[in-house]
């Protein structure tokens, strides 16, 4: 998730409308929610001392708000915690053992990234019982979804698309009787 997408989640976790956190940060007047709102859109990047003020006020890390460095422990740990805020992954233990799984809660959300990692773990499985080799492997990995043929996953329409087609089907229910 970019820094503006995790700023408007941290700012509504804490109850806060744009021009309140403006002006928490010391922006004036108009200019308040305007400079939140491109930050959010991404028009505009905090810099770093700005993230950390951001940051205390939410009381949070600069880390949970900034674009996770994966190529560190600290970063990947965040990457993990946004995964969880997005798509519901949960960590568990099952048999003495730290695993991460998917929330069932989440609906189509759990149904699409299911669908995307049950694929993984069927290529995953033939690596290791010798049915690919490692070239295989990581050419569907990196080539995602071009060459995965499990066809088990599909787009979900935007809930606002959704309710629209809701609300056309029952317009013409309606009319009907």
């Amino acid at each position: 998730m970019a820094i503006g997408k995790r700023i408007k989640f941290f700012r509504n976790r804490k109850g806060l409308k744009q021009k309140q956190l403006g002006e928490m940060l010391g922006f004036m007047g108009k200019t308040s929610d305007v400079r939140m709102a491109q930050y959010e859109a991404e028009a505009r990047v905090p810099k770093s001392d700005l993230v950390n003020e951001m940051a205390h006020i939410f009381d949070v890390s600069p880390h949970a708000l900034t674009v996770p460095d994966i190529d560190t422990y600290i970063g990947l740990m965040h990457t993990l915690f946004t995964l969880e805020d997005t798509y519901g992954l949960k960590i568990s233990e099952i048999d003495g053992e730290i695993c991460l799984r998917l929330d069932k809660s989440t609906g189509t959300t759990y149904t699409s990234m299911f669908d995307m990692l049950y694929a993984w773990q069927q290529q995953a499985a033939k690596l290791e019982n010798g049915e690919i080799n490692q070239e295989e492997y990581d050419q569907w990995r990196y080539k995602y979804p071009e060459l995965d043929n499990a066809n088990r996953w599909a787009k979900v329409p935007s809930q606002e698309l959704s309710d629209y087609l809701i609300e056309e089907y029952n317009k013409q229910s309606t009319k009907k009787k």
